[in-house]
Order: C-alpha cells, then sequence, then structure tokens
C-alpha cells in the first residue's frame, strides 16, 4: 500500500517538523519562496498532482480555485502559524476539510517583540540610530525625549494568548493600569490586573495600545483615521497582530502631523514593504519586517505542531490544534 502524500508549498519549512512527516508520509517540499513571481502558479501547478494533507506555510491565500485542483483526495490542511486570515475557512467548511494552526506556542516570542517595539518607539530608537549612522548626533538635555512606560495606561486589544503574555512582562515596568478590549471578558484579566473597557474608551486613555487581535471582517483597519482621532498625542501604537488591523495611510497621517506620538510596527500592508512606501520615511516609525515568531526554538515547534496536524488527521484522529470550521 502505498504511503499518503502531503504537500508543504514553501521551502522555508523547519526540519523539526519535516523529519516527523517523512517518517509517515510521502512527503513533497516546493522549493520556493512566497516572494518569487510565479510561486502562486507553481503551487497550484503541482497541487493538483494529488495529496492527502497539505501544509499552507505562505502568505498566498487559500482559495476554493486552489481547493479545486487538490481534488477529492485532500483530506486535511494545516497552516504553519497562528493566524488564518488567509485561508479561506467557508470553501474548507464546504468540503468538511479540517484545518490546524499553531496557537500558543508563539505566544512568548511575539510577546517579547511587542516590549521592543514599544521602548524602541517611545524612546525614539530610530531617530537616534540614524543620527549615529549619519554623524549627527546632537545631544543635550532636550534632545530625542520620549515616553515613559513607568506609570503608563497600557491597552491590550485582544487579550489572548500573546496579549496576555505582553501584560506578565510589562509587570516589571511600573506600568500604572492596564486595560482590554474584546468581545468577551477574559478569566485571565483578573489575575493579570487587567479591567475591559469598552475600545473607544482604550484608545482614549491608553499611553500604549497593542494589537494583538486576529485580522477579521470585523478587525480590519480597527485602527483608522477617526479611531486615531481618539487617542492621545503622547500614545504610541504598537501592531504585532495583522497589516490589516491598520488603516496605513490613515496612520501614516496621524504621525507626520503629529496627532500620536509614534508607532511600532512587526506587521504592515502590504508585506514586503517597499522601501519607498510613505510610512518608511518617517522618525516616528519603527518598523521591523514580521519577526514576532522568528526564534529558532519558536519555529521549530511550529513546524512539529503543523506535522502533528497533518498526521493526526490523516490517521481519522483530531489535530493537536484544530480550528473550529
Amino acid at each position: 500500500m502505498s504511503l499518503k502524500r502531503v504537500l508543504i508549498v514553501n521551502k522555508m519549512f523547519p526540519s523539526a517538523g519535516l523529519e516527523l512527516l517523512k517518517k509517515e508520509l510521502e512527503t513533497t517540499v516546493l522549493p520556493i519562496l512566497d516572494y518569487e513571481a510565479d510561486s502562486l502558479a507553481t503551487i497550484k501547478a503541482k497541487i493538483s498532482a494529488g495529496f492527502d494533507g497539505l501544509i499552507w506555510n505562505t502568505k498566498h491565500r487559500l482559495t476554493g480555485e486552489i481547493l479545486d485542483l487538490a481534488g477529492s483526495r485532500l483530506k486535511a490542511v494545516t497552516t504553519n502559524a497562528s493566524g488564518i486570515d488567509h485561508i479561506d475557512t467557508d470553501e474548507l467548511k464546504k468540503r468538511n476539510l479540517p484545518l490546524g494552526n499553531t496557537p500558543s506556542v508563539l505566544d512568548n516570542a511575539v510577546a517579547d517583540i511587542a516590549i521592543g517595539l514599544m521602548i524602541g518607539a517611545a524612546r525614539r530608537f530610530k531617530e537616534g540610530v540614524k543620527e549615529i549612522e549619519t554623524g549627527e548626533w546632537k545631544s543635550g538635555v532636550q534632545w530625542c525625549l520620549g515616553q515613559d512606560i513607568a506609570n503608563s495606561t497600557v491597552g491590550i486589544v485582544g487579550l489572548g494568548g500573546i496579549g496576555q503574555a505582553v501584560v506578565r512582562r510589562l509587570k516589571g515596568f511600573d506600568v500604572a493600569k492596564f486595560i482590554y478590549s474584546g468581545r468577551t471578558d477574559k478569566k485571565e484579566a483578573k489575575d493579570l490586573g487587567a479591567s475591559r473597557v469598552p475600545f473607544p474608551q482604550l484608545l482614549k486613555e491608553s499611553d500604549f495600545v497593542i494589537l494583538c487581535c486576529p485580522l477579521t471582517n470585523e478587525t480590519k483597519h480597527i485602527i483608522n483615521a477617526d479611531n486615531l482621532g481618539i487617542m492621545k498625542k503622547t500614545s504610541v501604537l504598537v501592531n504585532i497582530g495583522r497589516g490589516g488591523l491598520v488603516d496605513q495611510a490613515a496612520l501614516y497621517n496621524a504621525l507626520k502631523s503629529g496627532e500620536i506620538f509614534a508607532a511600532g510596527l512587526d506587521v504592515t500592508t502590504p508585506e514586503p514593504l517597499n522601501k519607498d512606501d510613505p510610512i518608511v520615511s518617517l522618525p516616528n516609525c519603527y518598523i521591523i519586517p514580521h519577526m514576532g515568531s522568528a526564534t529558532v526554538e519558536t519555529r521549530n515547534a511550529m513546524a512539529k505542531i503543523s506535522a502533528e496536524n497533518i498526521l493526526l488527521a490523516l490517521k481519522g484522529k483530531p489535530m493537536m490544534c484544530p480550528i473550529p470550521l
């Protein structure tokens, strides 16, 4: 009896997960990267060869068209990420295909990045480093003054695993108050000392607004021109969720005009962000290239969960990390 087959659509898949798959499945890894011009065409051409499992480790959207190409042989799909905004879940549900992801394991790594962006943006690292690199280091008691985290109000938009990890880290920074917004109360909030408030109130009161929520139809452009207008002029916005949470043109205008103090972004629209995008030039916008989960340990753990999701599903068992559809 021939082995079941799994397709991994991007060659940047850690060997920790690959080794698990190869023990039980015929494993195909496409020798492509997301940003190569023909990558999506290559995926479409190859997926029609017939696979039982699919690891969708790409930023391309998994659509009904691609699932049609995969055909009825396909029995399980997993991402190699926490977010599923690049998956047409309605199309999977229509075909009764289970979907998995890799949540929780990346919470600490992403929370670390959030703290780094908070400090970097609030303390004007981008401007300071540029002055060193250009030989224009000015110094002086009024030079490059930033915002304090101590005694501040921190607003978390989405108090899930990552949001909670951010609050735990900030406990040592003498934050005065933690508030959060979301659809429901979080039982963990009491132990964290965080209070749930309406989103407009969070924007109005927070010195730091940290976006930790998933990208959905409801959260797209949750930060827009109107909501930026509610925020304090001294506030700092941090986005470690998805670029689509923010209306980037509106953010550019708010930063340029001084409507808010600064922003720290791990995610943008699009990705990769063009070096000539206007927001890149702003001294008060500290951008890093989607590095949230980029540690060796975290990426290996994510690959192992992806592999286990497929292996379990192809044995007719529940995935390690299933997404309810």
